[in-house]
C-alpha cells in the first residue's frame, strides 16, 4: 500500500541528532522565551500602574486599575495573539515558514519597544495607547505559536521529535523567570535609591516619581531576545517537508538538507510530482474529507487547549490576588509602590523555580518515552487534584502559607509537564504538511480564547463575596475559593476530551497523515488514523 517515502524526509526521520537540531531549538526557543516574558511581565506591573495612574487622594487603599481598564490592559494582547495564530498559521501553509517567520519577531520588537513609550495626558490615554500597543505585540506573538511548532516538528527526527518541539516551548520558562528576575532587580534598585514610606503613611507621596520608569523598562526589555535571534531566523531554510510536499520543489528541498545533514540526498522529482496529484494530498481544510480524517483530532487539540488555558492563565496572571487573599502578600496599604513590585516578582519568580520551569524540563525528558497521551491525561488528572486541594481546605492554607504555597507550584508543575506542552506538541505532528500552520493555530488560537475566558472571567470571579472586601469599581465575586473549584472542574473536563488526542510517539509525520500512502479509501482512513492510547 505504501509508497517508499520521500528519500529528504527519510533523511530527516532518522538524523541522528546534530549541531543543527540545537541551533533550531535556540533559534525557536528564543521566540518563545519572548513570548512568555511579553504575556506574563504584565502582570508584574498592573498594580504599579494603578497606583500610579489611578490614585484617589484619602482613600484606605493605594489605586488600582478600574475593573474595565484592568480586563483591557491583562487581555488586548491575548486577542491579539489568538488573531495572529489564526492569521500567521493560514499565512505559513500559503507562503512557507521561513517567509514569515522573521515578520513575527520584528512587530514583536517594535511593539515591546512602543509599549514601554505608552504616554498620554490623562491615565486614559496612556492605557489606551498600552493596550493599542500590546494587541500588536500580541499580534505577533501569535504567529510565533503556528510557526515555531512547525519548523520545529518538520526539522526534527522521529526518534526525539517530541523532546525538540518541547524543549522549544519550554523557553517559555525562562521567559517567565527572566521577567521576575529583571523586576526584582528593577523594584531593588529603585526601592534603595528613592526611599519612600507605606501607603499608610504617606499617602500618594508612597508612590515615588521614577517608578514609573520601572514598568516601562521591563515592558521594552522584551524587544531585547526577539532582536537578537532575527539574524539567524533569516539564515535558516525553508523547511524540506514545506518544500517537498507542499511547494513541490523536490531540488530546492533536496539541496537545503544536503548542507544541513551534510549528506548527499536524490531529488526525487517524479515521486513528488506523482504525489502531488494523488487525491490524498489534495483535499482543503473545510472538506469532508478532512472532516472524516482529522476532525476529531482538531477538535480534541482545540478543546484541550482551550480548557487549559483557562485554568493556567487565570493561575498565573493572577498570582498576586491569590497570595494576597491567602496572606502570603503584606497588604497593600503596608508597603509603598515600589516594594508592592518587588513583593509581586518575588513571588512569581518562587513559583517560576519551584514548579514552572521543572515541569518543562520533565516534559523534554519524558514525552518520546512515556508519549504525548499519557503526559497531557496524568497532567489534567493531577491539575484536578490540586487544585481541589487548595479549595476544599481553604481556610486551612490562609495559616498555613507555605503549604499553600507547594500545594500551588505542584499545579503549575504538572500544568507544564502535563496539557501546557502536550497541546503545544500534537499539533505540530498529527496534521497534514500543507495545512499543518493552520491547524496548529486554530489549535493555539482556541488556547488563546480560554485565555481570555480566564483572564476576563477570574478577575470577577476571584472577588470577595463580601462587596466591603472586593477591589475599587468591582461587584461582589464568588471568592478565590470557589474560583479554585472552578478551575478544577474544568481540569477535569480536560481529562475526557483528552481521548480525542491521538498519540504520534515515534512516528514519521507522513505516517500519522497519510501523506506518502496510497490505496482504496479505507487504507487512507487507516493511514491518517493514530492509537490513541498508548501501546
Amino acid at each position: 500500500m505504501a509508497r517508499n517515502q520521500l528519500g529528504v524526509l527519510d533523511a530527516l526521520d532518522v538524523a541522528k541528532t546534530q549541531w543543527y537540531h540545537f541551533t533550531a531549538i535556540v533559534i525557536a526557543g528564543m521566540g518563545f522565551f519572548t513570548d512568555a516574558y511579553d504575556l506574563f511581565s504584565i502582570s508584574l506591573i498592573t498594580k504599579l500602574l494603578g497606583r500610579i495612574y489611578y490614585h484617589v487622594d484619602g482613600a484606605p487603599k493605594p489605586g488600582t486599575l478600574p475593573p474595565n481598564v484592568a480586563a483591557a490592559v491583562t487581555s488586548t494582547a491575548f486577542v491579539g495573539t489568538l488573531a495572529g495564530q489564526l492569521f500567521f498559521g493560514w499565512l505559513g501553509d500559503k507562503l512557507g515558514r521561513k517567509k514569515v517567520y522573521g515578520l513575527t519577531l520584528m512587530l514583536m520588537v517594535i511593539c515591546s519597544v512602543a509599549s514601554g513609550l505608552s504616554f498620554g495626558k490623562s491615565p486614559t490615554g496612556v492605557m489606551t495607547t498600552l493596550c493599542f500597543f500590546r494587541f500588536w505585540l500580541g499580534f505577533g506573538i501569535g504567529g510565533d505559536y503556528p510557526l515555531s511548532a512547525t519548523i520545529m516538528s518538520e526539522y526534527a527526527n522521529k526518534k526525539t521529535r517530541g523532546a525538540f518541539i518541547s524543549a522549544v516551548f519550554a523557553m517559555q520558562g525562562f521567559g517567565i523567570l527572566t521577567g521576575g528576575i529583571l523586576a526584582l532587580i528593577l523594584s531593588s534598585s529603585f526601592d534603595h535609591a528613592y526611599k519612600v514610606p507605606p501607603y499608610s503613611v504617606a499617602g500618594k507621596d508612597s508612590t515615588a516619581p521614577e517608578a514609573d520608569y520601572i514598568w516601562r523598562i521591563i515592558l521594552m526589555f522584551g524587544a531585547v531576545p526577539a532582536l537578537l535571534t532575527y539574524y539567524w531566523r533569516m539564515k535558516m531554510p525553508e523547511t524540506a517537508r514545506y518544500t517537498a510536499l507542499v511547494a513541490r520543489n523536490a531540488k530546492q528541498a533536496a539541496s537545503d538538507m544536503s548542507k544541513v545533514l551534510q549528506v548527499e540526498i536524490e531529488a526525487e522529482e517524479e515521486k513528488v510530482d506523482k504525489m502531488g496529484t494523488d487525491s490524498s494530498n489534495s483535499f482543503g481544510l473545510f472538506t469532508r474529507e478532512f472532516a472524516r480524517r482529522h476532525g476529531l483530532h482538531l477538535l480534541g487539540t482545540s478543546v484541550c487547549w482551550f480548557l487549559l488555558d483557562i485554568a493556567y492563565y487565570s493561575n498565573n496572571l493572577f498570582q498576586k490576588d491569590i497570595f494576597s487573599a491567602i496572606g502570603w502578600l503584606p497588604k497593600a496599604e503596608t508597603m509603598n509602590a515600589i516594594h508592592e513590585v518587588y513583593r509581586v516578582a518575588r513571588s512569581q519568580t518562587i513559583i517560576a523555580l519551584c514548579g514552572t520551569i521543572p515541569g518543562y524540563w520533565f516534559t523534554v525528558a519524558f514525552i518520546d518515552y512515556i508519549g504525548r497521551f499519557t503526559i497531557q491525561l496524568m497532567g489534567f488528572f493531577f491539575m484536578t487534584v490540586f487544585m481541589f486541594a487548595l479549595a476544599i481546605p481553604y481556610d486551612h492554607w490562609l495559616s498555613n502559607n507555605a503549604g499553600f504555597l507547594i500545594m500551588y507550584s505542584l499545579t503549575f508543575f504538572f500544568a507544564n509537564f502535563g496539557p501546557n506542552a502536550t497541546t503545544f506538541v500534537v499539533p505540530a505532528e498529527i496534521f497534514p504538511a500543507r495545512m499543518r500552520s493552520t491547524c496548529h493555530g486554530i489549535s493555539a488560537a482556541s488556547g488563546k480564547l480560554g485565555a481570555i475566558v480566564g483572564a476576563l472571567g477570574f478577575l470577577y470571579a476571584a472577588q470577595s463575596k463580601d462587596p466591603s472586601k472586593t477591589d475599587a469599581g468591582y461587584p461582589p465575586g464568588i471568592g478565590v475559593r470557589n474560583s479554585l473549584f472552578l478551575l478544577g472542574g474544568i481540569n477535569c473536563l480536560g481529562i475526557f476530551f483528552t481521548f480525542l488526542v491521538p498519540e504520534s510517539k515515534g512516528r514519521s509525520l507522513e505516517e500519522l497523515t497519510g501523506e506518502t500512502e496510497e490505496g482504496d479509501a479505507n487504507d487512507m482512513q487507516q493511514a491518517a488514523s493514530t492509537q490513541t492510547f498508548p501501546v
